[in-house]
């Protein structure tokens, strides 16, 4: 389902159990699952789960920001008269 909609919550914890262990393990795709169990057995809100799983899915997309390169401070000069 990479290119598929996810409608349901099945459909979405069918998602994350299609993913590799060392994607899961990853803090988003937890509180991802974390948010689809309580929405599922619990009936918690399911609004939190879909916004957890679109964080999820746009986590994986995002690519890391390259660092900034250090610059180095002008030297400061006196003016003589």
């Amino acid at each position: 389902m990479p290119c598929g909609k996810i409608s349901t919550l099945r459909e979405a914890g069918d998602y994350i159990i299609a993913l590799p262990e060392r994607e899961q393990v990853q803090p988003h795709w937890q509180t991802a699952t974390r948010c689809l169990i309580e929405a599922a057995e619990h009936g918690g809100i399911t609004m939190l789960a879909e916004i957890a799983m679109r964080r999820a899915l746009s986590h994986e997309d995002r690519p890391k920001p390259a660092p900034e390169p250090h610059r180095k401070r002008a030297k400061k000069f006196r003016i003589i008269k």
